[in-house]
């Protein structure tokens, strides 16, 4: 929904399965509209959408999508995001690690995000700003292993942000993609983030040229950087500092517990096979990282940890309950954000509620679909009414 000049906000449809088009489709009649009555009846109403590869080259066809146009029309909706990280699948089958692949060295990820693109820039209202979100570079381990694949990762993101820039002059929307910083990925902190971006930059006289940080920036995920144990403002200063554009702030938090016997014993309900719950540890309270963990699994299967130690898991629990002990929640660095936010305002315009872990979280947690994603809506407005942002 449009909450003031140039800010909007939405939920990330990756909640609901879908990789096709038509479930993909199904999903926003069955789901999203009758949230949309509960939370903005009468009123025009944003959609966060995700297109997996296979869906955006299904919704491409000329019927297809100016059939979505009309839908959209008629129910008084409009798309100004999509989530073009997940690739392929993206909910019951084993994700984890696949989730970052085909990454930037690959030239199906940047085909996969010019399209989206093109279809974005025909679904935005007029006037309305457009991102696209996306993988982190790719997944450490990747380029530890082959350090040959970031020269194409630099190749790619130059060409994509020519590409991106072309589409905007072509039709007059402002038109930005969203690298997302992950625990252990390739840009997992918002320094590492920094270093990137000043490394692709060298490489490449052409970023700077042809002002291609204009088109390619950050979306910055609270949950993802509240496990890095960053300072929100800190972080964001960061980034603005180096002048990287901020393309949309993804409002979502993590897991924190104490790794006593409770705390191990309560985590084991968050072990699921399908994504990849990171760990990180750090002094509880918020300091310097200790120990990364790639899984879950992987920081439950060690026993040795300091009497200080807090653990901060990369699991997305809904915004607007806490977990409940002996778990507390990264709230106050989505909040930290937020107030940033509003003390900078015009530094991003995208907001994008994203709890995608619906589907795995355990049985006390997970309420009806609808339920949770109206009380995440009525949290996150009151947190930006009382901000001045909504």
């Amino acid at each position: 929904m449009h909450l003031r000049a140039g800010l909007h906000l939405a939920y990330c449809t990756n909640v609901h399965r879908g990789e096709t088009w038509a479930e993909t489709f199904a999903a926003l009649e069955r789901h999203t509209l009758p949230v949309r009555e509960r939370v903005a009846p009468g009123r025009s109403y944003a959609i966060g959408l995700r297109l997996g590869q296979r869906a955006a080259a299904e919704l491409a066809a000329p019927a297809t999508l100016a059939a979505f146009k009309a839908w959209l029309a008629r129910h008084d909706c409009y798309v100004f995001t999509i989530n073009g990280f997940p690739y392929g699948s993206f909910h019951g089958t084993r994700v984890k690690e696949q989730v970052y692949a085909p990454d930037w060295s690959t030239p199906e990820r940047l085909a996969y995000t010019l399209q989206l693109f093109e279809l974005l820039a025909q679904l935005l209202p007029p006037g309305v700003a457009g991102s696209v979100s996306t993988v982190p570079a790719s997944f450490k381990p990747w380029i530890v292993a082959e350090p040959a694949r970031l020269e194409k990762i630099f190749g790619h993101l130059t060409a994509c942000g020519r590409a991106i820039a072309a589409l905007a002059a072509r039709t007059g929307h402002d038109l930005h993609l969203g690298l997302e910083p992950e625990p252990c990925c390739h840009l997992e902190t918002t320094e590492e983030t920094v270093r990137f971006f000043a490394a692709w930059r060298a490489s490449d006289p052409a970023v700077d040229r042809e002002g291609l940080l204009r088109f390619v920036g950050v979306n910055y995920d609270c949950c993802h950087l509240a496990v890095e144990f960053e300072s929100a403002r800190e972080a964001l200063d960061r980034l603005a500092a180096a002048g990287l554009r901020l393309s949309k702030l993804h409002l979502s938090s993590a897991l924190r517990v104490r790794p006593d016997a409770a705390g191990r014993a309560a985590l084991a309900a968050f072990a699921e096979p399908t994504y990849l719950h990171q760990v990180v540890v750090g002094p509880a309270g918020g300091g310097e990282v200790r120990r990364r963990f790639v899984d879950l699994p992987d920081a439950l299967a060690t026993a040795a940890s300091a009497p200080d130690d807090e653990w901060r898991v990369h699991f997305h629990v809904p915004l607007h309950a806490a977990p409940g002990a002996p778990f507390s929640d990264t709230r106050d660095h989505l909040e930290a954000a937020l107030d940033w936010l509003a003390a900078h305002p015009g530094a991003c315009g995208h907001l994008e509620m994203e709890t995608y872990t619906w589907e795995v979280l355990p049985a006390a947690l997970r309420v009806p679909i609808e339920d949770q994603l109206a009380g995440e809506y009525a949290w996150t407005l009151a947190a930006l009414q009382g901000r001045g942002l909504a």
